[in-house]
Formats: structure tokens, C-alpha cells, sequence
């Protein structure tokens, strides 16, 4: 993948953009560089000041997919699309060890860790309900590859709660291990999106490839 944003479907309403790694979304307190809002600048609109057409997030290191709004009333549809979970967010993720089941649901709310607020921990100050549903798709020796399902959208939701259950994404520095498998950053793809266009109707169903990174990455795993 570039380290540029890709877009994936763009009409006069809004666009699905495919985001590289390492960039973030929008400006924050102690970041001056290069963000998706101000590569976009010319594309995106409606939300929040400084913040424009931005409906939902992918944290910096979280690479694929995500839906901006370009205009007032997109913004408000599209959001709208989200807080009724509307829009179906499937992510690939490569997990540390191997979970109970092939399946499953992590239901516990998400909040500022008490002891380190720039991360999320079950019950953490301000927890709010969050559920992750997951899928094995293929065991590892060490780890496995699991696909990924949001019913909400909390900050970090899905390498909180794969940590909490004792699996960590591999690579994440923040919650399990730096460097597994040669990894820079966590292994966690935003791989497809499906949603209604909140203006015409039409099911828009999108998938990206996984990064050369995490490709590598995975052929590692598979012969670790």
C-alpha cells in the first residue's frame, strides 16, 4: 500500500478511503505533521471544526478502510448510519495465541485506563458498553488470524479487547508486544465496509487487500 490515502469510491456525498499506516486521521495536541484531514483538504466537509467530513476513526497504525463525508448533510446521515450500526466494519486482525472458541462476542465496556489514560481497559474511567464479535480464520503455530466484527465503535475497541481475553494484537506496542514477526505497528486491517449510500440507497460493499507489511508479517507467523 502507498503511504498516500487511496480512495476506494468517491461521488459528490462522500468517499471511502483506503488509509495507509502511520498516518493520522485528524489534528491532535502534540502532532504537526501530515494528517488524512489535511491530504483531503479539498474533498472532505461537513463535522466537526478541525475535524472535517471525519464520521469515524482508524488509529494511526491501523491501516484500510474508513467513510468520509463531504458535505453538511452526508456528515449527519453517515453518523447517523453509525450510532444505528448500520454500517457493517470488518477488520482482519493477527491475534497472539489462540482463543477458546473459533467464534465469539467480547461484550465489556470500554474506559480510560486508571493508570494510563492514553489507553482503554474494561471497566476504565467513563466505560461505556463495547462489543467486538470475532471469527477464527486460520490457527497459527503461535498465533491466529481472526477476523474482526464492531457492533460499537470505542477508542482502540478491538486491541483492548483482544488483550483483555489474555490475546493481544501482534505487533501493538501499546497493549502487547512490539515487533512480533518483524511487525512496526499492530496487525489490524480495516479490510471492508458495507453500508447503504445515505442519499441514494445503493448497497456499497468495499474490500482492501491487506498491506505489503502484513502480508510479510503473516508469512512469518505461518512459518514461525
Amino acid at each position: 500500500m502507498s503511504d498516500r490515502p487511496l480512495l476506494a469510491f468517491v461521488d459528490e456525498h462522500l468517499a471511502v478511503v483506503d488509509k495507509p499506516a502511520g498516518l493520522v486521521v485528524h489534528p491532535a495536541p502534540g502532532h504537526r505533521g501530515e494528517t488524512l484531514v489535511s491530504v483531503l483538504a479539498d474533498l472532505l466537509g461537513g463535522g466537526e471544526e478541525g475535524r472535517p467530513g471525519i464520521v469515524h476513526r482508524l488509529d494511526k497504525d491501523t491501516s484500510g478502510l474508513m467513510i468520509v463525508a463531504r458535505g453538511d448533510e452526508a456528515h449527519r446521515r453517515l453518523s447517523d448510519a453509525i450510532r444505528r450500526r448500520d454500517v457493517a466494519r470488518t477488520y482482519l486482525a493477527l491475534i497472539e495465541g489462540r482463543p477458546r472458541s473459533r467464534s465469539g462476542t467480547i461484550d465489556a465496556p470500554l474506559g480510560r485506563d486508571h493508570r494510563a489514560p492514553e489507553k482503554r481497559s474494561v471497566r476504565g474511567r467513563g466505560a461505556r458498553e463495547a462489543r467486538t464479535h470475532f471469527d477464527v480464520l486460520e490457527a497459527l503455530p503461535a498465533d491466529t488470524l481472526v477476523e474482526a466484527r464492531l457492533e460499537t465503535g470505542r477508542t482502540h475497541q478491538i486491541r483492548a479487547h483482544f488483550a483483555a481475553i489474555g490475546h493481544p494484537i501482534a505487533g501493538d506496542p501499546r497493549y502487547g508486544h512490539a515487533g512480533r514477526h518483524g511487525l512496526d505497528r499492530q496487525f489490524l486491517h480495516s479490510a471492508r465496509l458495507g453500508f447503504e449510500h445515505p442519499f441514494t440507497g445503493e448497497r456499497l460493499e468495499l474490500e482492501s487487500a491487506l498491506p505489503e507489511d502484513l502480508v510479510a508479517a503473516l508469512g512469518r507467523a505461518r512459518s514461525s
